[in-house]
């Protein structure tokens, strides 16, 4: 069986909402599947030295420019969070525990969280905001923030984080690997696509 395409992800980038709304078409079009990770991306500027893209003199308000303009080529709705980035781990545990019961169910609920944030600029913080969210996917949003508190979803996240930048070298958000190819960047995914469709080169 063709094994998925790895799509690691961090809640609070923007190159990572843009990617979580074109992924999974692009898999689909060379039948395979995708398998989403949330890590902590932010874990990798103790390595790397850097910090977010949008506290860089200039480059900042590049980045900002470019979040929008990307969302539009593709025709995703985006709008620029009043505060950003903001703390991802609440929602990503939550995934995890929907994930280990229901694969797709945690992937619709990955895309609420992203919408949540860019396009209606909510606070993914908020256990209120994630409540809320839980239930217009009925699921029940006091087990979803119990699970998020829980030290089995904390292991995990922490597992994928540590084997993501440790063991994989991944380093930013969108990073997908294909078959062990490892891409970087939302504007990597039409060379996925392509990739896909020659069988490398």
């Amino acid at each position: 069986m063709t094994p998925p395409l790895e799509f690691y992800f961090d809640f609070s980038s923007p190159y990572g909402y843009i990617a979580a709304n074109r992924i999974d078409a692009i898999a689909a079009r060379h039948d395979r599947g995708v398998s989403w990770r949330p890590y902590l991306f932010g874990a990798t500027f103790k390595l790397t030295g850097g910090q977010p893209l949008v506290a860089y003199p200039m480059k900042g308000q590049y980045s900002i420019h470019d979040f929008a303009r990307s969302a539009r080529e593709h025709g995703i709705p985006f709008s620029m969070p009043a505060i950003h980035p903001l703390a991802t781990q609440t929602a990503a545990r939550a995934f995890y525990w929907l994930d280990a019961q229901d694969s797709g169910l945690a992937r619709d609920f990955a895309k609420s969280v992203y919408s949540a944030y860019f396009v209606d600029g909510l606070d993914i913080t908020d256990p209120a905001v994630l409540t809320t969210l839980a239930g217009s996917l009925h699921i029940d949003g006091a087990r979803l923030l119990a699970a998020a508190n829980d030290d089995v979803w904390k292991q995990k996240l922490r597992a994928v984080t540590d084997d993501a930048i440790g063991v994989r070298g991944v380093f930013g958000s969108p990073f997908v690997f294909v078959d062990g190819e490892p891409f970087w960047g939302a504007d990597r995914l039409d060379m996925i696509d392509r990739w896909l469709s020659r069988g490398g080169w």
